[in-house]
């Protein structure tokens, strides 16, 4: 018996493929709404601080001194030091947390001054190179930088001395080479000082500085 019924060779357009895309968008749009709900719930009960976009009062400690001022929200720790603080010991050489020029010590510790915010540095405790000694009156670890030729073109210097003070000031005397290249690993060094920057730090250290 023939068929004479019309038939319809073209594909009905829904394959697997498609299949699975549209589960899996809908499951993503799921966890969007989700999160957004749940980001909508808690901004209802915890307050967004918000700053900006104009300058907002601050005040920073900076090496031992309080410094009031108005700031932009978008401004970077290092921006801040070196104006309108006039700080110029952390340089800006990449500006984006790989050269360590601008390492400064936050709370004691090392960090990148171009990763950090101004407004973040509020209430803590900052130190620059300025901080550790001036041309007149130079900190051991300064005056043994300088007494094993440990810079050249100078833009890493700053950066270098403060990693290194840290190590100093970690380990003292008990300073391995080691810990003095781990603490300087995150400071770049165009001229290749590095053999010179390690000697200046366990020199350091073996003076109980």
């Amino acid at each position: 018996m023939s068929d004479d019924s019309p038939r319809d060779d073209k594909p009905s357009g829904l394959t697997r493929r498609a299949l699975f895309k549209g589960a899996g968008a809908a499951a993503a749009a799921g966890a969007v709404f989700r999160s957004i709900e749940a980001g909508a719930k808690e901004s209802d009960t915890v307050p967004a601080n918000v700053q900006g976009p104009g300058t907002v009062p601050v005040e920073l400690d900076v090496n031992g001194a309080k410094k009031k001022l108005e700031i932009e929200p978008r401004q970077t720790l290092l921006e801040v030091l070196r104006l309108p603080l006039d700080l110029t010991g952390a340089k800006p050489v990449c500006d984006r947390g790989t050269c360590g020029a601008c390492t400064v010590w936050l709370d004691e510790k090392p960090v990148y001054a171009c990763t950090v915010l101004g407004v973040e540095a509020a209430g803590r405790k900052v130190t620059t190179v300025e901080g550790l000694g001036t041309p007149e009156a130079m900190s051991s670890i300064q005056k043994t930088f300088v007494a094993e030729d440990a810079l050249q073109c100078g833009f890493c210097t700053p950066g270098m001395v403060m990693s290194a003070a840290w190590a100093v000031k970690k380990h003292g005397k008990d300073l391995t080479e080691d810990q003095a290249r781990a603490a300087c690993a995150g400071n770049l060094c165009r001229c290749g000082t590095y053999p010179h920057v390690l000697k200046a730090a366990l020199a350091c250290a073996r003076k109980g500085s």
